[in-house]
């Protein structure tokens, strides 16, 4: 249930926050025993240089409860909410990764909590008919004709249907919120989408780039702490973690919202320290952190394209898939044999037509698609594929488990120019960006209007 578990995360990464800077300690297996300090100038209070943390340091893990406004969050509602997460992610997670996204998913229930009430106090209460629906629509997207399997899988990853429930209600509250509260009070107007119109056309051809950033905020005092939480945060991505979902736990940008997505951008709208590491990355590599003024970033290229000029990633692309498999107990010799054979059958292809004949002289097996957009196909093939000619294929790939494989291009249909967006797109753009904004601030005073109590 990887599909599902992933669509669980987005939904549960949609309410994350910006988080602020945590600082972990744990305590020792062992320490030695605690030197006498006498009292002076410098150390009023005595305290040795060597000393010995009994529990957790952090403030927030006194206990996993907090009361906000009267409303009790429990360590189950904490288990519940991670359990949403953990269960799509591909990597272990080690126990101070846990713990500072338990740190997390506590603060961010308690946003959530307060949203619900800020919409209760405003008369805007989301049904139960409301949740229930938007329940079922997820449990048919996944589980088809037997929704009910959503409830057995919630509860088989140690989470449960009333905790998914409560974030669909959280997310709903705040929808109605931002649409009596903030979204008539944005205003954009004509000159000003004219004026970006305007710049678009005039760079046109120019390089633009999307990419995700994760910031965290910084000050003289703390800036060695700040850098070694955006190193570690680094260290988690490399090694499989989900930008998005990373994002959205601890980025301080506005666009944490979103996963950290700044949208197409060019290089001039970008901090000249961001710039130059930008203009140095390929799609779907990872720089940081990168200190800047005010904190550090890490930046994650998604794509890249020139400003009003054909996105070769639209391109559909006509393709063979040209395979062998290995029979179970294929010694490495033999596979090494047929390997051999087969790179010679296809070096000797001269375009696709040669290709089913050939095929079933030597056992291999074809499949065609003629509707491949390029955008839909794994980063490594992807850049392949659109540098390679009529007739060309790509090196083979694959194992003796999995099969060996080739894909050949028959065809490609590169998209029309794009253009320049849509006169109501950019106005929708910068609107969103503006309500993104007003409703952090929002959110900011609810939490300071708060009585959070924790236990």
């Amino acid at each position: 249930m990887k599909l599902f578990s992933k669509i669980l995360l987005a939904r549960t990464a949609a309410t994350l926050g910006a988080a602020g800077l945590i600082t972990l300690a744990v305590m020792p297996v062992s320490a030695p025993a605690q030197t006498v300090a006498v009292p002076t100038a410098d150390n009023p209070f005595g305290l040795p240089e060597d000393i010995t943390l009994f529990g957790k340091a952090d403030p927030d893990r006194r206990t996993a409860m907090a009361v906000v406004n009267g409303f009790v969050i429990t360590g189950t509602d904490i288990d519940q909410r991670v359990a949403l997460i953990t269960a799509a992610s591909e990597t272990e997670i080690s126990d101070e990764e846990m713990l500072r996204l338990r740190v997390q998913v506590l603060r961010n229930l308690i946003d959530e909590t307060l949203k619900i009430q800020a919409a209760a106090a405003a008369e805007l209460p989301v049904s139960p008919a409301e949740v229930e629906q938007t329940y079922q629509q997820l449990a048919g997207q996944n589980f088809g004709s037997e929704p009910k399997k959503m409830d057995e899988y919630l509860i088989s990853i140690g989470s449960s249907p009333a905790a998914l429930k409560r974030q669909i209600e959280g997310e709903v509250a705040w929808e109605n919120l931002l649409r009596r509260n903030i979204m008539p009070f944005v205003n954009v107007s004509a000159d000003e989408v004219n004026d970006v119109l305007q710049r678009l056309n005039e760079a046109k051809g120019t390089d633009e780039y999307r990419l995700g950033e994760i910031f965290l905020s910084s000050t003289a005092e703390n800036r060695a702490a700040v850098l070694n939480n955006a190193q570690q945060i680094m260290e988690q991505l490399q090694a499989g973690g989900s930008f998005v979902a990373y994002a959205r736990q601890f980025s301080e940008a506005t666009t944490a919202v979103v996963g950290g997505d700044l949208g197409w951008v060019r290089l001039g709208q970008l901090p000249p320290q961001l710039a130059t590491v930008a203009r140095t990355m390929q799609p779907g590599q990872l720089q940081g952190p990168v200190e800047i003024p005010g904190g550090f970033s890490i930046l994650y290229l998604i794509n890249k394209r020139q400003v009003l000029m054909p996105d070769p990633n639209e391109a559909l692309l006509s393709l063979k898939q040209i395979s062998i498999s290995f029979d179970p107990g294929t010694t490495q010799e033999q596979a090494e044999a047929r390997v051999t054979q087969f790179g010679a059958f296809v070096e000797s292809l001269r375009g696709c037509s040669d290709v089913d004949a050939g095929a079933a002289a030597i056992g291999a097996n074809v499949v065609s698609n003629d509707q491949i957009k390029a955008a839909n196909l794994p980063e490594q093939l992807r850049a392949l594929l659109l540098n390679l000619q009529i007739g060309q294929t790509t090196p083979a790939f694959g194992s003796v488990e999995e099969g060996v494989r080739v894909l050949m291009v028959c065809g490609r249909d590169d998209p029309a120019d794009s253009g320049a967006p849509t006169f109501a797109a950019v106005m929708d753009q910068i609107e969103e960006e503006r309500v993104n904004k007003r409703a952090q601030r929002y959110l900011r005073d609810l939490r300071n209007d708060a009585y959070i109590e924790y236990n």
